[in-house]
């Protein structure tokens, strides 16, 4: 990883998506709060720097900020919205409040001069005098989302784009690499803002596009065989993707000085917990200590008559570490505590001075505190989802375990609505299992999003044979999302939709209704709770 861009945190809500651009370039990058001092950043040494956007207004006395001299290190830096306001403010430009805010879908128009593409540039726009939209469209259309703006470029900047409302939508000082974009570049509504951010980082920066899962999977290994030395790891394996890579790249590192503690709590899919331990425990191919806790019967009663969905969570969550801690003692001290903590887990939870905290994650927070052991490994924390699954794929794990579909900690705690028992699991995990497979037999692609069977609160009369039933009522829930925070009613065939209908009611012991939900995410939620 010789190659890296530093990504510089001011507060903005799309610094993940900047991170994922820069990732799909092929090139590494981390998001560091605005706080790290010159020191650290000339020790990382990036081969560029991007600041973030923010909700702040750079002339307030309490906004986030940084020194003056990042802009002098010799290194290209490309401000985005607040990123570029902060720019400009510090190297003597005039930052206002605007007369007219902009969000949402914004023309922008390129300023500079421009000429036919250059020869052998292969490019479909022009050339241009500015660096950052040389072979981009004069035209296009951008993300905006901002009440400040840029009232007065600082000295040597010249202006290379704007819009109706934003008299600096773009600013740039090529000689020495400062390049400012008031729009959001990251986001899929800006039409060319991907090629302009891999402009700015394979070209502008020179960054070659080396960054590949092959060359992380082994040097991951080495880093860890060098950390762990002799060391004994355990780690918290709880099927699914993120802990389960984990676990492959510390057995491969250090074999049998692993253990992992496989705790089953009832509340995963049908044959799930067979299936962790087909691949992880002595019959499977990896070489570590596996150790499967069938703890079924001491969460049911933990849950028993609860149906506030937080209680429920925090119930799963202390009774997982309590599990968790009476293993670890059996094992005694340990010289390192794994997690399969993911770089959205650490982003999430607003880790760093700055970082706002989105959603709490167990593998950030929430540590055991009755575990002997000196430090933490976090071998996969740099890593976004896809990544984690193709880095899975590199070391051999199953396929069918790597893509499989997203579940959350509580299991199938948040996916019936009411109180739990055995029999209501048992109904989520049959009825879920015929609903994935009539998708598989459809040729639905479920890696697109989110599909599953849940189990509501509500039941109701039916007629079964000549007999009169009163039975729950399944929830079939199928999203499409590329981010987990929004999400559309996925557009399931009636035929599938029929099909899983008769055969859970048919096969299910306890239900005599199936609904389909239709609910975008917001307002509603992915999961029922």
């Amino acid at each position: 990883m010789n190659e890296k861009i530093l990504i510089l945190d001011f507060g903005g809500q799309y610094k993940q998506l900047i991170a994922r651009r820069v990732r799909e370039c092929n090139v590494y990058c981390e998001i560091r709060p605005h706080t790290v001092s010159l020191e650290e950043i000339r020790a990382y040494a990036p081969k560029g720097i991007i600041l973030t956007g923010g909700p702040n207004s750079v002339y307030a006395d309490d906004s986030p900020t940084c020194d003056a001299a990042l802009f002098a290190m010799g290194v290209p830096v490309l401000g985005i919205c607040y990123g570029a306001q902060l720019m400009a403010h510090k190297l003597g430009g005039v930052v206002k409040t605007a007369p007219s805010s902009e969000y949402g879908h914004t023309e922008l128009t390129v300023d500079v001069r421009n000429t036919e593409p250059k020869a052998g540039s292969g490019s479909t726009g022009c050339a241009y005098d500015s660096a950052l939209f040389d072979g981009l469209r004069g035209r296009s259309v951008t993300w905006m989302s901002h009440t400040d703006y840029i009232a007065a470029c600082p000295d040597g900047f010249t202006v290379t784009a704007h819009t109706d409302k934003c008299p600096v939508a773009a600013m740039e000082d090529a000689s020495r690499g400062l390049y400012a974009v008031q729009f959001h570049p990251e986001v899929v509504h800006s039409e060319d803002g991907f090629a302009l951010l891999r402009h700015f980082v394979r070209d502008i920066c020179g960054c070659s596009g080396d960054w590949k899962m092959d060359s992380f999977t082994e040097d991951t290994i080495l880093a860890l065989r060098e950390k762990i030395g002799s060391g004994k790891v355990l780690l918290g394996l709880s099927g699914g993707v993120d802990s389960s890579v984990a676990a492959a790249l510390l057995s491969k590192a250090v074999g049998k000085q692993l253990t992992c503690v496989f705790v089953d709590h009832g509340l995963l899919r049908k044959n799930e917990g067979d299936e962790v331990e087909a691949v992880f425990g002595p019959k499977g191919s990896f070489d570590l200590n596996f150790v499967r806790v069938n703890a079924q019967e001491r969460f049911y009663i933990k849950l028993a008559g609860i149906t506030d969905p937080e209680m429920k969570r925090k119930i799963i969550g202390a009774e997982f570490i309590e599990v968790f801690e009476e293993e670890a003692r059996k094992i005694g001290a340990v010289d390192f505590l794994a997690q399969g903590t993911i770089y959205p887990d650490v982003v999430e939870s607003g880790t760093g001075a700055g970082g706002a905290v989105i959603k709490s994650h167990h593998n950030v927070g929430g540590l055991p505190d009755h575990v002997d052991f000196k430090e933490i490994i976090e071998p996969l924390r740099q890593l976004f989802k896809d990544e984690v699954r193709e880095a899975g794929l590199k070391l051999g794990l199953p396929e069918s375990l790597v893509r499989r579909q997203p579940f959350p900690g509580p299991g199938l705690g948040v996916r019936i609505v009411g109180d739990i028992t055995a029999e209501k699991v048992r109904i989520v995990q049959e009825a879920d299992y015929i609903f994935r497979e009539e998708l598989s037999k459809g040729g639905i692609d479920m890696s697109r999003g989110q599909f599953f069977a849940a189990l509501t609160n509500m039941r109701s009369v039916g007629v079964m044979g000549d007999g009169r039933t009163y039975d729950y009522a399944v929830c079939l829930r199928g999203v499409i999302t590329s981010d987990f925070m929004t999400a559309e009613a996925a557009d399931i065939p009636w035929d599938i939709l029929q099909t899983s209908m008769r055969r859970i009611i048919g096969e299910v012991k306890g239900v005599n209704r199936v609904v389909y939900d239709l609910t975008s995410t917001p307002p509603g939620t992915i999961e029922l709770e």
